[in-house]
């Protein structure tokens, strides 16, 4: 099979089932902004300093191909298959919150993003998040979506800030704190 179909030359992509739509679409652009975050989650999973949360972070991709997944589903199409996230995805991230909060000291200002490419790829990756989440908001407002894909998107970008702290704090890098 190739992967060009040519299809897409008239700038419409098709839903799950096969009903085109045009690529500008609210519902594309909301399931396309996962699939960037997919990319990135990626980007973080290879690192060598962030083996210890490499069984998280695929958990954190196959839970985002299912959101993508629910957000091309086509109510209207008897051939879509809807797949959903898993309905404690919400609290696993809590749970992986949780254990890192633990170690981290608290938070009293706001941080300046940055200290090393990785900790740098986290904050990347949540700011992708928060977008992908406001696509989804946006397409909630027009067309009926599952609530659990912006709340597990709202919970994923805490969850990246924290695996940010985090990482600082395993990798000796110092928060560079922000006050006005």
């Amino acid at each position: 099979m190739k992967i060009y179909t040519l299809t897409g030359d008239d700038g419409s992509t098709s839903l799950s089932g096969g009903r085109r739509v045009p690529k500008h679409s609210v519902k594309v652009e909301a399931y396309g902004s996962v699939d960037e975050l997919i990319a990135w989650i990626g980007l973080l999973r290879v690192h060598e300093q962030n083996r210890t949360h490499t069984s998280i972070l695929i958990y954190i991709q196959d839970q985002l191909m299912r959101c993508a997944a629910a957000l091309a589903y086509d109510s209207t199409n008897e051939k879509s298959r809807k797949v959903l996230p898993e309905n404690d995805c919400t609290v696993v991230l809590e749970r992986e919150i949780d254990k890192m909060e633990e170690i981290l000291p608290a938070l009293k200002n706001f941080i300046l993003p940055g200290g090393s490419v990785l900790v740098s790829y986290c904050h990347i990756a949540r700011c992708v998040c928060r977008r992908a989440e406001r696509a989804v908001l946006r397409l909630h407002e027009t067309e009926e979506s599952p609530e659990i894909v912006p709340r597990f998107l709202n919970r994923l970008s805490d969850f990246l800030f924290v695996l940010s702290r985090s990482l600082s704090l395993e990798l000796g890098n110092e928060e560079v704190k922000w006050s006005v």
